[in-house]
């Protein structure tokens, strides 16, 4: 039977692992990735467990964990261990959701069960030709900053390379500054993240567009394959500049990728009013849902 002490630390050295992992069996949500978990280990404190074809995360916030999986190829009776687990461990998150097979077959072994969407990590999923092309009429408002952004400021695009990464990382001194990261955990974590995602830029596999505006950066986004028709945007960061910074990248990114990707993930907003209002506004074409059940929830297996 499953067991806590089974679970090992996810780190940089299980790149390949994963790597080969997804590339069986891919993932459609963003917090899933090998990027996410090692470059938000400090503060979720990612954990796996693997077995023959199949894997099982969990993430522990604030001494709170959560379970999520199997992933993979995998039977009835590990499914059960796992949620034996976060009904003896978890709390409110005891068990997270991230794909309707996995929720459709909980609720065939368990008719009943209480199943909670999780709205604010609902990944945001768009077209990628809408993205760079922005038609009709519900567009008119971003074209019309795009307009005045190109029209105000002088701006270049560029790919991140390995000459560029100390000027990024430069950037994203005077972002978290201007954000004042030091008095908000979550936005200090977040540049943390950010960073490391630039320190193994390489080892990671990612890649990134920057965007200059009078010849300093003023916008990055970094980015990697998800599955095989979709991107995922890990990092979209920007300095009030030039208004309308964020508008551009976000189109040279769509622009850059949609021959190759149908979809491109721009991950969820947190529960944020301002960062959903935003999102919306660019009409995504989906969602990557999120599911919960609490600890409370879980029947005796």
């Amino acid at each position: 039977m499953l067991d806590i002490k089974n679970f090992r630390p996810v780190t940089l050295g299980d790149i390949k692992f994963f790597k080969s992992f997804y590339s069986r069996y891919p993932t459609y949500h963003s917090d899933n990735t090998f990027t996410n978990m090692v470059c938000w280990n400090d503060y979720a404190e990612y954990e796996y467990y693997n077995t023959n074809d199949a894997v099982v995360i969990s993430s522990t916030i604030e001494g709170d964990i959560s379970f999520r999986g199997p992933f993979g190829n995998y039977d009835n009776e590990l499914l059960r261990d796992v949620l034996r687990l976060a009904k003896k461990y978890g709390k409110d998150l005891a068990y997270q959701i991230f794909d309707e097979e996995t929720k459709t077959k909980i609720e065939r072994l368990f008719p009943g069960i209480k199943i909670t969407p999780d709205r604010d990590y609902y990944d945001y999923v768009y077209k990628s030709r809408i993205l760079r092309d922005l038609p009709g009429k519900k567009f008119l408002n971003i074209r019309k900053h795009l307009n005045s952004f190109k029209n105000k400021c002088d701006f270049s695009v560029e790919t991140i390379t390995s000459e560029t990464i100390e000027e990024v990382k430069e950037f994203l001194i005077k972002w978290c500054e201007w954000k004042q990261c030091k008095k908000n955990p979550i936005l200090n974590y977040e540049k943390n993240a950010t960073v490391y995602s630039v320190n193994h830029f390489t080892e990671l596999e990612l890649s990134g567009i920057l965007l200059r505006v009078n010849g300093n950066i003023s916008a990055i986004s970094i980015y990697e394959e998800l599955n095989t028709d979709t991107i995922v945007i890990h990092y979209e960061k920007g300095l009030p500049d030039c208004e309308g910074n964020y508008k551009a990248i976000n189109k040279e990114v769509a622009e850059l990728l949609s021959e190759k990707y149908e979809y491109i993930n721009r991950e969820s907003d947190l529960g944020l009013d301002g960062l959903r209002i935003a999102k919306m506004r660019y009409y995504p074409d989906h969602f990557a849902k999120v599911y919960n059940i609490k600890s409370e929830d879980i029947p005796d297996i």
